[in-house]
């Protein structure tokens, strides 16, 4: 298992325009999130350090959306030598894990590399304006660290913005298997 850091996109970056769909395809575009604050978070099936979080991300997901966020998994890994990743598998773990947000399909990888994406899973907050305010890790916690799953980096963002604080700059990058790049497909930000 290789670890991939973030790549930390500039904060105030704006939330590009996207057209993606749910794999029953339902088109959702950037304005389905109009006027609210959205967490995105690049995710897949198969990863073993998304497969460490989450069951606490999805509690951590449930709570916010209760308070207001919008929240949004994208797949980029739709890439045929993953098979555990397709379109028809993320309807069984939305179902199997209880996903209460859109789990996308990004099947040109676009919106992966509009956003420097580079791993799973990989966190995104932009405000109610669409201003990229955090991005990075969940917590310290990965497989294998025996740190507890607690959601601390980004319970502290997520709660920041809901009560109109500042939220600190000193971000840390997640960490997390690499997106899977079709072949040619792979961006200038990315180093094989």
């Amino acid at each position: 298992m290789v670890m991939t850091a973030s790549n930390m996109l500039t904060l105030g970056t704006e939330l590009p325009d996207f057209e993606l769909r749910d794999p029953e395809g339902k088109i959702y575009t950037t304005d389905f999130a109009s006027g609210k604050p959205l967490l995105i978070i690049f995710m897949c099936n198969h990863c073993p350090f998304v497969i460490h979080v989450r069951e606490k991300m999805v509690e951590l997901i449930k709570e916010y959306q209760a308070k207001g966020i919008e929240v949004i998994g994208i797949n980029s890994n739709i890439n045929p030598e993953y098979p555990e990743d397709s379109a028809e598998k993320m309807l069984e773990y939305r179902e199997k894990y209880g996903y209460t947000f859109d789990y996308l399909v990004d099947s040109n990888q676009e919106i992966a590399k509009l956003l420097h994406a580079a791993c799973t899973p990989d966190f995104f907050l932009f405000d109610k304006e669409h201003y990229l305010i955090y991005r990075g890790q969940m917590d310290d916690s990965r497989p294998g660290n025996d740190l507890p799953i607690t959601g601390a980096d980004l319970r502290k963002a997520l709660d920041a913005l809901l009560a109109g604080r500042a939220i600190p700059e000193d971000q840390k990058p997640s960490m997390g298997c690499n997106i899977k790049w079709c072949p040619g497909n792979e961006p200038k930000y990315f180093a094989a």
